[in-house]
């Protein structure tokens, strides 16, 4: 998967998932611009990608992306690839318990900050007449995930997104795609799954049981995973997928498996 000569911005990229995909990316030749709302991990990740621009933004003020894409032109006269990756968990409750500063939290950064995002980098797309966009989204926006209903409907609606703007960017060249991740290895996966097993009164090791349960692979993804799929989907190997779900993710089955079939 040959990306040289291309550039890639990825929000989220200096830590978890961005940072896998941002090194995959380096790897393939890419150049990248790393967007982040932690300046301590940004002074990481450039730290480990000397040749990066890194830029502090939270994705979801549309003015601090505005500062981004002025940044961001200052270095790069195009863009080639958007990678979508900036995201939060959001409450794990019951429905009744959340609260509307947890949903519009989630809402604002998972969803708005995509369409922000994309909003700024397509008329850098039409003036190129082509470009890629991958948005994170995730088998919580394909299955639905209990006592997680602001993520879940979130990534629904990325997936609605993806589409959308495949279409109407096609006929510019311009591919949009989304990835959907299952349970992966890293912290945020192990933090989701520690916030679970306590919501439902269980341990971390039998709740984990029951989550692997559900998947038709019986295990866990890796980051490294999902960087190889972004990188491909970014890749000239792949110049007519567009406006497709892609799942990572062992085969996610569902989030409510019969407990007796657990053991």
């Amino acid at each position: 998967m040959n990306l040289a000569g291309k550039i890639a911005l990825i929000t989220a990229g200096a830590g978890g998932i961005g940072l896998s995909i941002a090194k995959r990316f380096a790897e393939c030749g890419a150049e990248l611009c790393l967007c982040d709302i932690s300046a301590q991990a940004l002074s990481e990740a450039q730290a480990q990608l000397p040749d990066a621009l890194v830029v502090q933004a939270d994705v979801s003020d549309s003015a601090q992306i505005r500062q981004l894409f002025e940044t961001f032109g200052k270095r790069f006269d195009h863009l080639d690839v958007l990678v979508n990756n900036a995201g939060i968990s959001g409450p794990t409750k019951p429905v009744e318990q959340i609260t509307d500063e947890e949903w519009a939290a989630t809402m604002s950064v998972n969803l708005s900050g995509m369409f922000y995002m994309a909003r700024a980098a397509i008329p850098l797309f039409r003036a190129a007449q082509g470009g890629c966009i991958i948005n994170m989204s995730s088998v919580a926006g394909r299955v639905g995930m209990p006592l997680r209903l602001p993520y879940s409907v979130s990534k629904f609606a990325i997936r609605g997104l993806t589409e959308t703007l495949a279409i109407e960017l096609g006929e510019m060249g311009v591919r949009v795609n989304s990835l959907l991740p299952g349970l992966v290895d890293g912290p945020r996966g192990q933090r989701v799954i520690a916030e679970q097993a306590a919501a439902r009164g269980v341990s971390v090791e039998e709740y984990t049981r029951m989550f692997l349960h559900n998947i038709s692979m019986h295990s866990m993804v890796q980051m490294q995973e999902i960087a190889d799929m972004a990188a491909f989907l970014a890749s000239d190997l792949a110049p007519h997928v567009s406006g497709q779900s892609i799942g990572v993710c062992g085969n996610f089955e569902s989030y409510r498996a019969p407990l007796v079939m657990a053991g």
